[in-house]
């Protein structure tokens, strides 16, 4: 069917009952998580499986994607039923998808928008406008750092660390049940303890490797069993930064393990630019990496195997390679920052 923007909501439900889901496939954030949780409240049988976008891309979970599959908040896949994502870099069609690409602030207002045109979905209109805000980069400083149950939960959720936890949130939200009950759930608990225990570790690590190259803070979290998001470091940093980037991962480590691969993500000072940040991101994340990608203020890729010069190489990334790429996304950032 291919592009499905210009139809109306209405018609996006229609054809997404035409497929019968049997599979929704959503990213592990709190915008895949609620993704997921909107359409289990319309389709309460589908199984949910939480993947990554490097996955996608590469094949990884191209087992659990057929065409009675939904896929939320992640890259395009020819062979699943209908996609429904935000992010710039996956705008993408083929005739065979009902392909639901919006440009909007979270994956999650696509899905809500089609599912209330059959179903209720009142109860999670602040949920939802939290979602928007939190994956949108539409927070205040203070917002992210206060204690709101909606703010504590999108800080402290990932499916990587539980998707067992993810999973029964997705239901829980499915169900109606307020985010204030979720978040006193023991396993929810111990994840939100985990985060606040892991918050002095994270800032001692931003303090030591922290620097900042023409208003780009980098900061190296690879190696260290841990990782932030951009929020954290931007809120440190404050308006020194224009943007940030972030290492993290393992060497040796595997997109399909429990062992993250070396990668990097960067993210807009949206606290400084909650318009959009001076440079589109994704011209570094996908610089090197066939799959890297994201939106403009806030994308990610792997680290890829360079020589002196930049060049790409043909062998698994190693350590020694995270310099190499740094040294390269400098250099387009300083000259795309030269430019605005």
């Amino acid at each position: 069917m291919g592009r499905t923007d210009l139809v109306t909501d209405e018609e996006a439900w229609e054809c997404l009952q035409q497929i019968s889901p049997s599979r929704i496939v959503t990213d592990g954030d709190l915008d895949g998580i609620a993704s997921a949780a909107i359409l289990l409240r319309a389709f309460p049988d589908a199984e949910v499986v939480f993947a990554n976008p490097p996955g996608i891309r590469s094949g990884v979970f191209d087992h659990v994607i057929d065409r009675s599959t939904i896929i939320c908040d992640l890259p395009f896949h020819p062979n699943a039923g209908a996609v429904i994502d935000h992010h710039l870099t996956n705008k993408k069609s083929e005739s065979e998808v009902l392909d639901f690409w919006r440009p909007t602030m979270s994956a999650a207002r696509i899905a809500y928008s089609i599912v209330r045109t059959e179903l209720n979905l009142d109860d999670l209109d602040e949920f939802i406008y939290w979602v928007d805000r939190l994956d949108g980069g539409g927070v205040s400083k203070e917002e992210f750092l206060s204690d709101h149950p909606i703010v504590v939960l999108g800080r402290s959720i990932d499916a990587r660390d539980s998707p067992q936890t993810a999973l029964w949130i997705a239901q829980e939200i499915s169900k109606g049940k307020p985010i204030t009950e979720i978040l006193k759930d023991p396993r929810v608990e111990k994840l939100v303890q985990n985060r606040r225990s892991e918050s002095q570790l994270i800032e001692e690590i931003i303090q030591r490797t922290l620097r900042i190259e023409n208003r780009l803070a980098i900061v190296r979290f690879d190696g260290t069993g841990t990782r932030t998001g951009g929020y954290r470091i931007t809120a440190m940093v404050g308006d020194d930064c224009d943007a940030c980037m972030i290492i993290h991962g393992e060497e040796g480590g595997n997109i399909s393990g429990p062992i993250p691969p070396l990668g990097a993500s960067f993210y807009t000072n949206s606290f400084l630019h909650p318009e959009g940040g001076l440079v589109d991101l994704t011209l570094l994340a996908t610089a090197f990496d066939p799959d890297g990608g994201g939106h403009s203020n806030a994308c990610g890729c792997r680290i890829q195997s360079l020589d002196l010069e930049g060049n790409l190489e043909s062998r698994k990334p190693t350590s020694r390679d995270i310099d190499r790429n740094i040294s390269q996304w400098i250099q387009i950032w300083k000259t795309n920052q030269e430019s605005c």
